[in-house]
């Protein structure tokens, strides 16, 4: 199996007297289990692409990724800018994942509206790649002007892996022509197998692209007290419930609550469970909320996931 590791998140960073240091600790902890991938989420006090520069320079032999840089926010010079800074330090393991945003959060927070996200997103990709694989644009769309006065190329920034979290149809429809593949967090076996991965396959196939990455993100907690762990899982994750695109494929699963998807159960369970991702059509599965029950159950998590790993 090829399998990641969230890090970073707000339950195993809550006692942190500096972030960084707690971020590097983690990935050498995730690192020595035998999981070679990790992914950093963004969050409103810290850079992910920035972090995972550093845990990647720090931390030997892994692949870092950001799952997700929202697109609404930040222009693609800046992302292209950034990106490439993180893949020439960790000497090409960085992988870029983007994500549409959800107004729920960035109506309030940064006072965006985006009218029309799947045009926008569209060009965001179009433009993003031109500035990583051509370093430059000339572009002047419905959403986004990408013009830059200087050359974006930047040695050692080669050949970055740009991914979307994409769920949706016509997220996903973009993503296949003209991303590498989908991070889809939270979408079951059920909504990968029939709402995900023949969409972005078929998109992909028709641009004449390679077969796309779908790399499913699920929470996965080792445990003897799955009744505890899942009490914790649907208080922690009932966020995502009320956004559109994760109630629609809350929905394909046939669960209520996110949490109800969270594998969580002793090493056979947790094994059994994440091979139907795979069997469903995902390339790699990254495990999130290993933290939730508590250092003991993270610890056999993460060895169950290192075991797991290296059987490829």
């Amino acid at each position: 199996m090829k399998l990641g590791v969230a890090i970073g998140r707000p339950l195993s960073v809550q006692n942190s007297t500096n972030l960084v240091d707690t971020f590097i600790a983690h990935a050498r902890r995730v690192a020595d289990a035998g999981v070679r991938t990790l992914w950093l989420g963004q969050m409103y006090h810290y850079d992910s692409i920035t972090m995972a520069a550093v845990v990647g320079q720090t931390v030997p032999d892994v692949t870092v990724g950001v799952s997700v840089i929202p697109i609404n926010p930040r222009h693609p010079i800046e992302v292209s800018a950034a990106a490439q800074t993180a893949q020439a330090a960790t000497h090409g393991r960085f992988q870029l994942g983007l994500g549409l945003g959800a107004p729920v959060i960035e109506g309030p927070s940064y006072g965006l509206h985006v009218d029309k996200p799947i045009r926008r997103l569209r060009e965001y990709l179009i433009t993003l790649r031109q500035l990583l694989d051509a370093g430059t644009a000339d572009f002047h769309g419905e959403t986004l002007t990408v013009a830059p006065q200087f050359t974006t190329a930047q040695p050692g920034g080669e050949n970055i892996p740009v991914l979307v979290a994409a769920m949706a149809p016509q997220a996903l429809r973009a993503t296949g022509e003209l991303a590498d593949g989908t991070i889809p967090l939270h979408a079951g076996p059920r909504a990968l197998g029939q709402e995900v991965v023949p969409v972005i396959s078929a998109a992909a196939e028709r641009a004449g692209r390679p077969r796309p990455r779908v790399i499913a993100g699920v929470a996965v907690v080792v445990t003897s007290e799955p009744e505890r762990v899942r009490a914790l899982a649907i208080e922690d994750m009932a966020f995502y419930e009320n956004i559109p695109s994760y109630r629609k494929v809350l929905d394909a699963e046939g669960v209520q609550r996110t949490g109800e998807l969270a594998i969580i159960g002793d090493e056979q369970h947790v094994a059994t469970e994440l091979q139907r991702y795979f069997d469903a059509g995902a390339t790699e599965v990254f495990a999130s909320h290993t933290e939730l029950g508590g250092p003991q159950d993270e610890a056999r998590t993460l060895a169950l996931l290192g075991e797991l790993s290296r059987g490829n």
